[in-house]
């Protein structure tokens, strides 16, 4: 079960059952922060970068995430938005903004790694943001983001998808 935060607007995950890697734990803070900064946008602020990284590293899970992780995914997904969501838009049966924010980060999570971090396997890049959606989003959510990025792993990793 995911509940959202009142101060922050961040989601924020039940106690988890089980024990997450430095890696996954950096998504998902990765994840949390782009939550935010979707939420400021649409509410017509701007987003700090810089005082939102600051308020998830004073979480006392944030120590075991594997920073340098968390940094690249949060600071990349934040400096390539237009971008990704340039890819994403024409994989999507709706508008982009009425996505949840949850989908919406899990998504540009995914994009970001299957376009820009090249090091990551697309099908880690996909798992990865489809495990962020359970965690956080509604009830199917995951699957919307695993059509969607499947979708465009095709067209941005074709050659490795048929390497297998």
């Amino acid at each position: 079960m995911t509940k959202t935060s009142a101060t922050t607007q961040t989601p924020v995950a039940s106690a988890p059952k089980r024990s997450l890697t430095p890696r996954r734990r950096a998504r998902e803070y990765a994840l949390q922060g782009v939550y935010q900064s979707l939420v400021m946008r649409r509410a017509g602020s701007l987003p700090n970068a810089a005082a939102i990284a600051k308020q998830l590293a004073e979480d006392p899970g944030f120590r075991r995430c594997q920073l340098e992780l968390f940094q690249g995914i949060f600071t990349g997904v934040l400096e390539h938005t237009d971008e990704l969501e340039g890819l994403i838009t024409p994989a999507l049966d709706r508008p982009i903004n009425e996505l949840s924010p949850v989908e919406h980060a899990a998504l540009l999570i995914g994009t970001y790694e299957l376009a820009i971090d090249l090091a990551v396997p697309y099908k880690v890049a996909i798992n990865e943001a489809v495990e962020l959606a359970k965690t956080f989003g509604g009830t199917d959510g995951h699957k919307y983001v695993n059509g969607v990025l499947d979708l465009l792993a095709q067209q941005l990793r074709s050659t490795e998808i048929q390497a297998g």
